[in-house]
């Protein structure tokens, strides 16, 4: 499916810019996208399948709006008002004729009479009245919501067409990889003088008065007066029409409270990881959601939301919901005074939170979603289809976590003790022994075979090797090593039960040669702990195995983990933090295995997995030994006491990844100087 994006884009200061980059990062792995982030010169739209308008109040978005009046295609509707895009359009550009046209189109004659004053500047333009919609929708082939708020008031625009909710993304399955520690929550609560134990508000996003920025305000002095350690930062620029210092001053709070202004992205959500609580209000709404919201959310940050709009639609449980009537400013203050009291409310509410957005909202089922509807925009397709939804859970572990979806490779239940009647040799028994616990994850994690099916194990030791074709069925197994490319073995193996195995064994060098297969070669590849020994380009590593996959072929990745909760220990402690850092005596033959040269942490494998053009189906950590580790459950104490995460810190990282696409990123710049 081809796609044409027209989005406006960073460094353009919107929320929908941010949105745009979010999606567009699972998207473009599942469809071939075309970014257009400005007036295009010469657009065909017969070399796209359909093109997709995000479509934002304000100026950014004028390119996109004239767009796709030109050229029908499917509009997102982030709220559900456009009349000040509209009027930048007209009004600011001295087109009275076209204004007054538009707000005829949309509310008949009554509007038109009224666009005659506004004309005659006896009024301002109805910006919440009229929400100049109609025009747009009219020429869509299809509409995109995140809410059921906003879908309803497109409907009363007349529009009838094929139509679908898709939630605002969050950034649950978007782990910062190159993003500075020094935004990390501790760091920013260093910067801004607050200790560990101080109670944090936030607040964030452009400040304007509908906010309700004033009733928080309030109801912060309230708090204060029972708490004077209370701290509030409001992140976003000021509105010129809400002197948010000066109420500041006002309320005697102005060491309580820091206007921050402005925050670049790659900070904001560092911001937001800081505070205890952050408050998303609003009132008058159109329907909005809000990235802000979503960030806190995936944070596990308890937040605040008006029960208004596409908030209602915010399970109960995952949120704060405060009414807006009279009561409003006297449940902020108590809501606050409980979240900032109560810890433990605090984190069950966050939790929760994280868990819902994880489930519903992650960018990975945004985008799963955005196809789907796409594709049947463009089939044609007369009756509404249910959207798929892909189910996104963490289970907390004893030593990690795992992240997967609900299409991801069936686990196969695997006896460890099986592969041990492959080891005759005793020192092969004994490795074997030690690493039982990772050989037998790493066949769970592998998709089952059948005979029509190659898979190839890169590192091969033969010591899952055989099980790949009598325990996961594969018709073709094949195995790689470190070596001269050109050579090949054949390795035999025998059971304690009598059978018997062999498979192809092929040299190369993983770095630098290429592979000696053809294109699509094999629906399975594993590597099991070989991309940590690798010396300078595990990216080319990453290329061939995309080329050599078939296309939605898996590739299953084992490597250490350098953040476990081992290697934590060991930094605390004065130790390095590496799992195998030391070197390798030569051995007499001369073949001296490979040291670990780079050890990953979850996140950058992940990114290594979509960097490289595949989905991540599965990412987690676990054990390398089956054994507890109760020595380190002070760390799990002092993380959960500094508010870092406590998932991923298992000694292995376990993650399986499905070719969606061509390599995205040859360099990624998390990776190479």
């Amino acid at each position: 499916m081809r796609i044409a994006f027209f989005s406006p884009m960073p460094p353009a200061r919107s929320g929908i810019a941010d949105y745009s980059v979010a999606l567009l990062a699972e998207l473009s792995l599942l469809a071939e996208v075309t970014v257009i982030d400005r007036a295009p010169g010469n657009f065909n739209p017969a070399d796209f399948d359909i093109a997709v308008y995000q479509i934002g109040n304000n100026s950014d978005h004028e390119f996109v709006y004239e767009a796709a009046l030109k050229h029908a295609g499917v509009v997102v509707m982030h709220e559900a008002n456009l009349h000040h895009l509209v009027a930048d359009l007209t009004i600011r550009k001295g087109d009275w004729e076209r204004y007054v046209r538009e707000c005829e189109h949309d509310g008949g004659a009554a509007a038109k009479a009224f666009a005659g004053r506004v004309r005659a500047l006896e009024v301002g333009p109805d910006y919440d009245g009229l929400p100049m919609m109609r025009r747009l929708v009219e020429s869509a082939r299809g509409v995109v919501a995140h809410s059921e708020f906003v879908l309803s008031r497109v409907r009363e625009s007349g529009f009838r067409g094929p139509s679908a909710v898709i939630p605002h993304g969050a950034w649950v399955d978007q782990h910062p990889v190159a993003a500075s520690y020094e935004d990390s929550r501790n760091s920013i609560r260093y910067r801004l003088g607050l200790e560990d134990s101080t109670p944090l508000i936030g607040a964030f996003g452009y400040l304007k008065p509908y906010k309700r920025i004033a009733e928080t305000l309030r109801a912060l002095r309230r708090l204060v007066r029972v708490d004077p350690r209370v701290r509030m930062i409001l992140g976003g620029e000021p509105h010129p029409d809400f002197p948010v210092a000066q109420l500041i001053r006002a309320l005697g709070l102005e060491s309580n409270v820091r206007l921050l202004g402005y925050t670049p992205v790659e900070e904001f959500s560092g911001y937001i990881a800081a505070c205890d609580v952050v408050v998303n209000l609003r009132y008058p709404t159109v329907g909005e959601s809000s990235g802000s919201l979503l960030r806190a959310m995936s944070a596990a940050r308890p937040s605040l939301v008006s029960d208004i709009g596409a908030f209602s639609e915010i399970p109960d449980g995952v949120c704060l919901k405060v009414p807006v009537d009279q009561t409003e400013e006297q449940l902020i203050f108590e809501y606050l005074h409980l979240l900032v009291s109560r810890p433990d409310v605090a984190r069950g509410i966050g939790n929760r939170g994280r868990c819902w957005v994880e489930k519903e909202c992650s960018w990975r089922i945004a985008a799963r979603k955005y196809t789907v509807f796409l594709e049947r925009v463009i089939s044609g397709a007369p009756e509404p289809v249910k959207l798929v939804r892909h189910a996104h859970s963490r289970a907390e572990s004893r030593n990690g976590a795992a992240t997967a979806v609900a299409d991801s490779p069936a686990p196969v239940e695997v006896e460890p003790e099986s592969l041990l009647q492959w080891c005759a040799d005793p020192a092969a028994r004994d490795y074997c022994e030690k690493h039982l616990a990772r050989l037998a994850r790493t066949l769970e994690l592998t998709p089952q075979g059948d005979a029509s099916q190659s898979i190839l194990e890169m590192g091969s030791y033969m010591q899952i090797t055989p099980a790949l074709k009598f325990q996961l069925g594969y018709g073709t197994v094949r195995g790689c090593y470190y070596g001269r490319l050109g050579r090949s073995d054949r390795k035999f193996a025998a059971s304690v039960n009598g059978q018997e195995f062999e498979c192809l064994i092929d040299h190369f060098d993983a770095e630098k040669d290429t592979y000696p297969y053809e294109d699509a070669a094999f629906d399975t590849i594993v590597c099991g702990e070989l991309v940590e020994h690798l010396f300078s380009d595990p990216m080319h590593m990453m290329s061939e195995v995309n080329r050599i996959l078939k296309p939605g072929g898996h590739f299953v990745i084992t490597t250490p983990n350098i953040i476990s909760y081992r290697a934590l220990a060991a930094i605390l402690e004065s130790y390095h933090p590496g799992f195998f850092t030391a070197y390798i005596r030569p051995n007499p033959s001369g073949e001296t295995d490979a040291r670990h040269n780079r050890e990953y942490t979850p996140g950058e494998i992940q990114h290594l997995l979509t960097g490289s053009g595949f989905e991540v189906v599965r990412l987690e950590t676990g054990p390398f030994r089956d054994e507890p580790h109760p020595e380190f459950s002070w760390i799990r104490v002092l993380l959960e006491k500094l508010e870092l995460q406590t998932y991923w810190r298992g000694d292995g990282i376990y993650a399986v990844g499905k070719k969606a696409g061509p390599v995205k990123e040859r360099w990624p710049g998390w990776l190479y100087v």
